[in-house]
């Protein structure tokens, strides 16, 4: 048997940046320290910062007055910083910067009158701050169906805006239907669609015509990974969404010769290095690590931190 390594893989900028930026703040105010959601969306991450004592909470409300609360890397609302100050609470705010660039064109659309067609999921977190940053101006759609039943005159003031880690194919299907419908419809300047998510497809679709089956590492409620996991299955090749090797079947490799591993921009690479490790103890399989595209991108640590660090020097 063979591996074929997908890289890039894992962790992008923005994942590395918020768990780094938990884990500061933790050496520096200690517990009880609160993150509004998940920290990123992957459960292994999760239950090790819960395990250290951080404390995940879906409201503001959950937290006491003048606590320490950290803002994941999907971003929140204004609404929610809003009553984090009228609790007196010490913000962190590890955002995802290109999060807070969909934020921002949010804002400038809104400003300048437009109504915003948001491509995404709803019940996401990136889709819940997004629009909170101008709900009276925002419609979400998330396929084709949604664009069909748009009920907006020929003429009306448009743009559209997605969410960063959705599949590119499926939001350029979406997109090329809003234009043809509303051909005045105006877009960001640039992809929403972040670089680690659009690298990650990029790399599975690639190496998919070598592979018999593939593991993608990455949780159930992690947008990207899911996509990793629905692009291989539209291209014909079983794949399968693990949090780690201990959701592995055997079932699986059957008749395989060849398997592709990847991960989400959220799952940890130790959990890549297990199921490798278990591939290669199991079948004997030798690993051939391949690369797509190169990655250099970085994010620093939110100010709150770095003035803190500055202070403290």
């Amino acid at each position: 048997m063979k591996i074929i390594l997908a890289n890039p893989r894992g962790f992008c900028a923005g994942v590395n940046m918020a768990i780094e930026s938990l884990d500061r703040a933790l050496e520096l105010y200690g517990t009880p320290l609160y993150v509004y959601h998940e920290i990123v969306h992957n459960r292994p991450v999760v239950e090790r910062f819960r395990k250290r004592g951080v404390i995940f909470v879906d409201d503001i409300s959950e937290i006491p007055e003048g606590g320490t609360v950290l803002y994941s890397a999907h971003g929140v609302a204004p609404a929610i910083r809003e009553a984090a100050l009228l609790r007196r609470l010490r913000a962190i705010d590890a955002t995802c910067p290109l999060v807070t660039k969909v934020h921002l064109e949010a804002v400038r659309f809104a400003r300048e009158g437009y109504t915003i067609i948001l491509i995404g999921h709803e019940g996401h977190d990136e889709v819940a701050g997004t629009t909170g940053e101008a709900p009276e101006s925002i419609r979400l759609v998330e396929d084709v169906a949604d664009v069909d039943r748009l009920d907006f005159p020929a003429g009306a003031r448009l743009a559209y805006l997605t969410q960063t880690t959705l599949s590119v194919d499926d939001a350029e299907v979406i997109i090329s239907a809003l234009r043809r419908r509303y051909p005045q419809i105006v877009g960001p300047s640039r992809d929403d669609i972040c670089y680690a998510t659009q690298n990650r497809q990029e790399a599975v679709k690639e190496l998919l015509p070598q592979a018999d089956l593939v593991l993608v590492l990455g949780s159930q409620n992690s947008s990207n990974s899911m996509r990793l996991a629905e692009l291989a299955d539209s291209c014909g090749k079983p794949a399968h969404l693990i949090d780690g090797v201990a959701e592995i079947d055997e079932d699986w490799f059957r008749g395989v010769e060849t398997v592709l591993i990847t991960a989400g921009a959220s799952a940890p690479e130790e959990v890549v290095e297990e199921c490798v490790a278990f591939i290669k103890r199991r079948y004997g399989a030798q690993v051939e690590s391949r690369t797509v595209r190169e990655e250099h991108v970085s994010f620093p640590l939110p100010r709150e931190l770095r003035v803190l660090a500055e202070s403290s020097a």
